[in-house]
């Protein structure tokens, strides 16, 4: 069987801690998986001049599955956020947050086992200029 490339955007702020940690995961429990690491974020915008380089779009677009840490927009005008710029160049309709309790581990309630489904294209959340008026 063909090993499975995952395009890997390490992410800023705790995001390389974040995804240093899933990636050793993935390889403990068996997964295999080929880690192409990509650039996004602040780091692509010291590297590339831009925070979502076309070589990430790409890579993204090859591999087909992202395992992608926390990004930083920067606050001001000319940035769009880098998590809005991905839902539509990749018509990403749904924003999928499981939540589950473990057993074994402290928590106030046992057996949670709920899904949240968002969707990315209306509202606040597509990134769509949004303007209050008095209407």
């Amino acid at each position: 069987m063909t090993q499975q490339r995952i395009t890997v955007i390490r992410g800023d702020g705790i995001g390389p801690d974040i995804i240093d940690a899933a990636t050793q995961i993935l390889d403990k429990v068996g997964c295999d998986f080929a880690y192409d690491y990509a650039d996004a974020g602040l780091m692509a915008l010291e590297n590339h001049g831009e925070l979502l380089p076309q070589e990430t779009l790409d890579l993204i677009a090859k591999n087909k599955v992202t395992l992608k840490g926390p990004l930083t927009t920067p606050v001001g005008e000319g940035f769009t956020s880098i998590n809005v710029s991905l839902r539509k160049q990749f018509q990403l309709y749904a924003n999928v947050r499981p939540v589950l309790s473990f057993k074994g581990t402290k928590a106030r309630y046992e057996d949670i086992d709920i899904i949240t489904v968002r969707e990315n294209t209306q509202g606040m959340y597509s990134g769509l200029g949004q303007v209050v008026s008095e209407d």
